[in-house]
């Protein structure tokens, strides 16, 4: 099979199509197609990773990952409840600071670093971080009902006196319907 072969049964099976009906009512038809001015030409890849939402963080280089993830210390710690824990993590993250700078040099220019972090300093901020996090959460919780409090408010509701008013209330008003329907 050669190529004017091939162009000949795709030009075919595209007029049998249109004949079918199979390219109407396309989402998107009659609309321009995006991105057509663009002279990037990783468009169909930056796409890609935008439509089915994709998360680059493990391509990243080394270094790269390690200044991420420092900056986003004390905020990634607050949900670790243990001290202990807090500590162990922050000595995970330098000894993985100083096995990528432990790595080969490539290449003429000096290599981007990640900088380690003072572990007392960051528990110091974790600390904090989770005072606050406790305050606010104690501030959002109502305050506990006092029990003779809540009594007297029930006794009050359903003394005798409060029950008879209602009462009167309702046969006053069952008489009115009833005058008003004779």
């Amino acid at each position: 099979m050669n190529v004017q072969q091939i162009h000949s049964w795709v030009d075919l099976e595209i007029q049998q199509a249109l004949r079918r009906g199979e390219f109407d009512n396309l989402p998107g038809a009659g609309q321009p197609l995006k991105n057509l001015d663009q002279n990037d030409p990783d468009w169909w890849l930056k796409g890609l990773i935008e439509r089915e939402k994709l998360d680059l963080s493990a391509a990243l280089p080394t270094v790269m990952a390690l200044r991420q993830e420092r900056r986003s210390f004390p905020e990634s710690l607050a949900r670790i409840s243990d001290e202990v824990a807090v500590r162990e993590r922050l000595a995970d993250y330098n000894a993985r600071v100083l096995e990528d700078r432990r790595k080969p040099v490539v290449g003429p220019n000096s290599p981007a670093v990640a900088g380690r972090v003072d572990v007392d300093e960051m528990v110091a901020q974790w600390r904090e971080l989770r005072a606050d996090r406790e305050r606010r959460i104690s501030e959002m919780v109502e305050p506990a009902v006092d029990p003779e409090r809540a009594a007297e408010d029930t006794r009050t509701r359903w003394s005798p006196g409060g029950v008879m008013a209602g009462v009167a209330v309702v046969l006053l008003l069952m008489a009115l319907l009833l005058w008003v329907l004779l």
